[in-house]
């Protein structure tokens, strides 16, 4: 495997937010404010219900409304993306302009919003949207489930994950699922087991690079101190956390602390030195999927203290 080849380095590229009007903008983005912003932003609410009126829109074969997705989603992610969490990029030039490949994040946060935090990096900057794979319970959830297939994302099941790789689509995965998202906050920024390697081995199928990619920030927004496991079971939950302001402070305790966070794309791993039949062999699937984790556990830590102080 030679994850460096014919790829720029990490640290090719650093972008820093600091809630200013970045290059490239977003669409609607204009300086300046009072009746003249009032107005166009009314203009282009008319504008959008006019679309969904007539049905001037597209939707794929998974869901996916970019339309809506571009007018209503990814606004209201991005605001928590620039003014709450403040995030900055590293190695952006990591991720292929075009054709498919795997991004391979962590995961945390209690509730995860480090993957919408990644949807926004990805289509801001990269200028291309990701194909996030969630767990069942994600779909099960009638308006997640139905926001979430409208966003662009899907079901954590090979059979999705190849055809959209086949496509060309940049599909993004968190192998450690539930068991890092809902890890307590002793274990912060400590990588839990990356699953049986399933995304290994749809990589090799589909002939695609895995782009290793470490999140830090999502630790800190709902520090979970404990959890209720009679409650987690009596509502099908993986768990209900208890965190210093929830469920103390009721539904305000819902608000994620306002913590400093950095994403880092890795050099891609292009796994061309292997042939088709190594996707049905557990022991290279077990060896890639290690060499996976250690990568992302490397960079989490780089990281980490490229970061500093969580909350300024």
């Amino acid at each position: 495997m030679n994850p460096s080849a014919g790829r720029p380095s990490e640290d090719a590229q650093v972008i820093r937010l600091d809630g200013a009007r970045h290059d490239g903008g977003h669409p609607g983005d204009e300086p300046g404010d009072g009746p003249g912003r009032l107005d166009r932003g009314l203009a282009a609410g008319l504008a959008f219900l006019r679309r969904r009126l007539a049905g001037d829109y597209e939707v794929d074969e998974f869901g996916f409304d970019p339309h809506l997705n571009e007018t209503v989603l990814l606004p209201l992610a991005r605001a928590l993306y620039e003014h709450w969490f403040r995030v900055d990029l590293d190695g952006l030039g990591n991720v292929p302009a075009t054709g498919g490949a795997l991004i391979v994040a962590n995961h945390s946060g209690t509730l995860p919003l480090d993957g919408i935090m990644l949807t926004v990096a990805l289509h801001d900057h990269a200028h291309r949207p990701v194909r996030l794979l969630g767990a069942d319970l994600v779909y099960q959830v009638p308006v997640l489930g139905h926001l979430a297939r409208k966003a662009g994302h899907t079901l954590a099941c090979q059979a999705d994950a190849s055809r959209l790789l086949g496509k060309g689509e940049l599909v993004g995965v968190f192998p450690e699922g539930f068991k890092g998202v809902g890890k307590p906050f002793g274990e912060r920024y400590r990588l839990q087991r990356f699953g049986r390697g399933g995304f290994v081995g749809t990589a090799l199928r589909a002939g695609v690079p895995i782009v290793p990619c470490a999140i830090v920030g999502a630790e800190e927004i709902y520090p979970k101190i404990a959890e209720l496991r009679p409650l987690a079971r009596l509502l099908g939950l993986p768990y209900f956390p208890v965190t210093p302001t929830f469920p103390l402070l009721g539904p305000a305790g819902l608000v994620p602390l306002p913590s400093k966070w950095r994403i880092r794309f890795g050099e891609p791993m292009t796994l061309a030195e292997y042939d088709a039949d190594a996707a049905d062999d557990p022991m290279t699937i077990f060896n890639i999927t290690d060499h996976v984790r250690e990568n992302v556990q490397r960079m989490l830590h780089e990281t980490l203290e490229r970061r500093g102080p969580a909350f300024f």
